[in-house]
């Protein structure tokens, strides 16, 4: 059985008792300043997954709001967009000292919102301020104005220009409340767009800090708005008022989130589901695979679009890998401390409880072995549920097909590769793979077979999602668009071809016939096929 944070010392700050507030009522004040209302609204009360406690409240926005927001948004992006580039670097480079430097403040906010334990919590204030990094450096160069080549050399001269979306909505998930409320806002800032952010309705105190350390460093007022409350209310007026829409969220929402965007002819980005597979190959080595599949497995208590929920294991190796890997989860430290130690945090809300209990029991009600696992941790927390390992899963099981997205995996074997890779590939979803091996070219080869948007070799997550120079995003249903990388930020802007015609008209030569124009022209594409640098010059 994994080990409650009572079974040990290295966790000594708990959260606090039932019935206080961990967060104080003048931070509180302070966040919702930067929320966005045309008027009074109700609140929506937003708990701590660790007790289940009200940590605070927040307006439960309107369309009204929503309007009022890209509004405010749109009258100040003008002027940010004419803002010269190495000040609007400077804001992401400034945001990436503050973030580092007051790291404390928003790591308590972010396991109380969301119950991750504090390691956890830490990968987000490491992502975002890896990407502020990133695109403060290269982010520039990416939608710099660029030459293309002519349609007559020395005649033509054409030139790719990129402007600015407008203003780009934001419908950012609940399991990651910092990393993916900010992430894909600060490209999209830094292309000269202004910004609309609807964070989850639970974990807004988490979005709300990172909005406000954005002005702090620099953001001219007014240009990223937020919105709070139910997406099922703000979504629609969001995609009918804004230019582009980012969402990451479920599948069938993302469906949703496409439709309307496509009605209104405006670009999306949508980072849907997933049910990844790790690939344990013969040749792996059983200590290394065994480390990464709990990390991969059970990182945000499983609540993490790119973790693992299927392994396939080579029979060679099956029941070595399979007796580690369980005792090492069963050693994995459950944890509600505001502090590091924990190893495994809370589910973030009752109904994400729900699912994950009920995948687990339809699976055992049908014949699936629980290896270690299987039930709620209560002694631990309200919403904790034990790191679950199973075996024997059929197809028709809930969970065979669909995402769990809590602290289950299950374990499958296989004696040939093509086999493997086939199984891994059965699914509607293709988001993230990983793949163990002690062949780093017959991991490439293996990773190059499968559908997913990202494959880690020799790793779980890590290493393809701190690339940020590499795109991220999914295959099939896992969604459309990607973040990271050059592809991160044009997606943010228009592009605009000018091209300057210098001494004759490339349609018709003036004073030729039009037979003589057309042999003259068939001439030059021939010569400029014949010699393709000619085309450049």
């Amino acid at each position: 059985m994994a080990r409650s944070v009572a079974a040990t010392s290295s966790a000594t700050s708990a959260v606090p008792a039932a019935g206080s507030s961990p967060l104080p009522a003048a931070v509180a004040e302070r966040l919702l300043a930067h929320v966005t209302v045309a008027g009074e609204r109700d609140r929506i009360d937003v708990t701590a997954p660790f007790t289940e406690e009200v940590l605070g409240s927040v307006p439960s926005c309107t369309a009204e709001d929503v309007e009022l927001a890209v509004g405010r948004a749109r009258a100040a992006q003008g002027a940010w967009a004419r803002t010269p580039m190495r000040d609007r670097t400077a804001v992401l480079r400034r945001y990436h000292d503050l973030v580092l430097e007051r790291q404390d403040e928003v790591l308590d906010l972010i396991q109380l919102e969301a119950g991750k334990v504090r390691a956890h919590a830490f990968e987000e204030v490491a992502d975002v301020a890896i990407v502020a990094a990133y695109y403060a450096r290269t982010g520039p160069g990416h939608i710099a104005p660029r030459r293309r080549e002519g349609a007559l050399p020395g005649l033509t001269r054409t030139r790719e220009l990129r402007h600015p979306k407008g203003v780009v909505g934001f419908i950012a998930p609940w399991n990651y409340p910092l990393s993916m409320a900010v992430t894909d806002v600060l490209p999209a800032l830094l292309a000269g767009n202004g910004a609309v952010l609807k964070p989850a309705q639970t974990t807004p105190f988490t979005a709300l800090w990172a909005v406000e350390l954005l002005y702090e460093a620099g953001l001219p007022e007014g240009l990223l708005q937020v919105v709070t409350g139910r997406g099922s209310v703000l979504g629609t007026p969001m995609i009918d008022a804004v230019d582009f829409i980012t969402f990451t969220g479920s599948t069938e929402v993302g469906r949703s989130v496409g439709e309307q965007a496509g009605r209104r002819l405006i670009g999306c980005s949508l980072e849907l589901g997933g049910k990844n597979a790790m690939l344990v190959l013969d040749d792996a080595d059983l200590d290394d695979a065994v480390r990464g599949a709990v990390a991969g497995c059970f990182a945000s208590a499983g609540q993490l679009c790119i973790s693992i929920e299927r392994l396939f294991v080579a029979d060679a190796i099956a029941d070595g890998f399979t007796e580690r890997f369980v005792a090492a989860v069963e050693d994995l430290v459950l944890s509600p401390a505001l502090a590091y130690g924990g190893e495994l945090g809370s589910l973030a809300s009752r109904s994400q409880l729900e699912t994950v209990t009920r995948h687990v029991d339809d699976a055992r009600a049908k014949g699936a072995t629980v290896l270690t696992g299987g039930g709620p941790r209560e002694d631990v927390g309200p919403l904790f549920y034990a790191p679950t390992v199973l075996t024997d899963v059929t197809d028709d099981m809930e969970l065979f097909g669909d995402e769990t997205f809590g602290p289950v995996v299950t374990i499958s074997r296989f004696r040939d590769v093509d086999d493997a890779i086939e199984r891994a590939n059965d699914s509607p979803y293709g988001l993230n793979a990983s793949v163990w091996t002690g062949d780093v070219r017959r991991g490439r080869d293996v990773a190059r077979r499968l559908q997913v948007g990202t494959v880690n070799v020799n790793e779980a997550y890590a290493a393809a999602w701190a690339s940020v120079d590499a795109p991220m995003g999914g295959f099939k249903d896992s969604g459309l668009g990607r973040r990271h990388g050059r592809e991160g930020i044009q997606k943010y802007t228009e592009v605009q071809t000018v091209a300057v015609e210098r001494f004759l008209p490339v349609s018709r030569i003036p004073g030729l016939s039009q037979d003589r124009n057309a042999r003259t022209l068939t001439a030059a594409l021939k010569l400029m096929h014949a010699i393709p640098g000619l085309r450049r010059a």
